[in-house]
C-alpha cells in the first residue's frame, strides 16, 4: 500500500489519495476481531457468485480461500454488490460492529488502490473497478 500511493499520486484517478490513504489509516486503526472465529469465503468477487435469471445470488463458487476468522473480507463484497440504502439496509441486516465494516472497508481498499496502478494499461476495465471501489470506500468513512 505505502509503495502504489506515490505512484497513484502521479494520475488522476478521480479520488484524492491523500483522502485515500487517511481511509487506508482509518482501516488499520480498527480493533481487531475479538470474538470467535466464523467461516468465511475469502473470495466473494463477483466472478465467484452465481445468480439465476432474475439476478437472485444462488451459489458461491471457488473456495480456495476457505478458512475461519474474521468476517471482514466476507463483509467487504457490500461496498461493490450495493450503493446507497441498499448497502446500509446490508450492514445493518448483518448486524456486525463498527470496528467490523472499518476493516472490511480496508479489504476492498488495499486491492483496488494496487489494482489501480497494476491494471491501469493492461486491463483498464479492472483498474475503473478499483476505482470506484476506492471512492465508495472514502465515501463510506468520511
Amino acid at each position: 500500500m505505502r509503495r502504489v500511493l506515490p505512484r497513484l499520486a502521479a494520475h488522476d484517478d478521480g479520488f484524492d489519495v491523500r483522502v485515500a490513504e487517511a481511509a487506508w489509516e482509518v482501516c488499520l486503526a480498527a480493533p481487531e476481531w475479538d470474538r470467535e472465529p466464523v467461516w468465511i469465503h475469502g473470495d466473494l468477487q463477483p466472478g465467484n457468485l452465481v445468480v439465476d435469471d432474475d439476478g437472485r445470488l444462488v451459489a458461491a463458487i471457488d473456495f480456495g480461500a476457505l478458512g475461519v476468522g474474521d468476517p471482514a473480507p466476507d463483509v467487504a463484497p457490500a461496498l461493490w454488490t450495493f450503493t446507497g440504502a441498499a448497502r446500509e439496509t446490508y450492514r445493518e441486516a448483518i448486524g456486525y460492529d463498527d470496528a467490523t465494516w472499518r476493516r472490511a472497508c480496508g479489504w476492498a481498499l488495499a486491492p483496488s488502490l494496487t489494482g489501480i496502478d497494476y491494471y491501469r494499461h493492461t486491463f483498464p476495465r479492472m483498474a475503473e473497478h478499483g476505482r470506484h471501489m476506492v471512492r465508495a470506500v472514502i465515501a463510506t468513512l468520511t
